[in-house]
């Protein structure tokens, strides 16, 4: 595998296993030096869509964990846990209620839309630079402001009590264990999370996704996909090699340099004639320059 290989892997996580596993599973594949990272963790019980990005595609991963998701999930209704979900420490409900279908709809009509939703304390979100699942572990006080999250859609699929299944689309740092804690209070019967699929980042789907151990040194270049796949939705330009000159080193492109392409505002994917990405740059309000912001290539190219 060459050293200048960049790309994102579509990965299939499977159960028992952290996403910092799986980044290190593919880290020792790569040429010394070459970074790997993940867009998005998965907690060890779930499974699914795991995007991988790789060499100089790490820079996207913002772009990816901004994409939409969709998740299978099976809600466990009559129980409670410290993670909200079955690894934890789980206390039943003592003679819980049984709510009817009509009622778990009412429950799920509010969490669509833009809602504030309160992260778990057994999250590896930071406060004061460490992770919240480390200070809840040690029994230290753990305070986790409740943030703004977009749940695009929360479709039943199934139930037959305890289990429910679900299916959502949401927007990035939903947690689909906080839905899980939040209906079953409301119904006031308790609930965790008992499963948990991703199925789809944006482009990037459970059908089309590669098992892990299925990788080594031979294949891992043609399960790469163009870092384009990320930046799919962003307005694009495409430059002659002097132009991808001065885009390496860093330099503002001027409107008057790009022949008949009009510079929009805001974040614009840069191309090379051969339609590979050379950056992420910004447009100007008034459209007369573009300055690259994110490189892909280095000065030699």
């Amino acid at each position: 595998m060459k050293t200048e290989s960049i790309g994102i892997l579509n990965l299939d996580k499977p159960p028992g296993r952290t996403s910092r596993d799986i980044v290190n599973q593919v880290g020792r594949l790569l040429p010394r030096k070459a970074k790997a990272g993940h867009a998005g963790t998965l907690d060890p019980l779930a499974t699914g869509v795991l995007v991988v990005c790789v060499g100089s595609a790490t820079r996207l991963i913002e772009n990816i964990q901004r994409m939409g998701k969709t998740y299978r999930t099976v809600i466990r209704f009559g129980a409670r846990s410290d993670t909200h979900d079955c690894d934890g420490t789980i206390v039943k409900t003592l003679d819980p209620r049984q709510p009817d279908v009509s009622e778990i709809e009412a429950a799920l009509a509010t969490q669509r839309g833009e809602i504030l939703q309160q992260p778990p304390e057994y999250s590896a979100l930071k406060i004061d630079g460490r992770r919240a699942y480390d200070l809840a572990r040690a029994g230290l006080p753990v305070e986790l402001a409740p943030r703004l999250v977009r749940i695009d859609r929360v479709e039943l699929l199934s139930y037959k009590w305890p289990n429910l299944e679900l299916e959502i689309d949401c927007g990035g740092g939903t947690y689909i264990r906080s839905i899980a804690r939040d209906v079953g209070e409301l119904l006031g019967c308790g609930a965790l999370m008992d499963a948990l699929v991703r199925t789809r980042i944006g482009p990037f789907t459970q059908a089309t996704a590669v098992a892990p151990d299925d990788l080594d040194r031979e294949n891992l270049e043609d399960h790469l996909r163009s870092p384009l796949e990320a930046v799919r939705d962003l307005p694009r330009i495409t430059l002659d090699a002097p132009l991808v000159a001065d885009v390496a080193l860093g330099r503002k492109i001027t409107a008057d340099r790009l022949a008949d392409a009009t510079i929009p505002p805001g974040e614009i994917a840069l191309l090379s004639s051969d339609g590979d990405l050379v950056a992420l740059g910004e447009g100007d309000p008034d459209g007369l320059a573009v300055q690259p912001r994110k490189v892909f290539i280095d000065k030699s190219s």
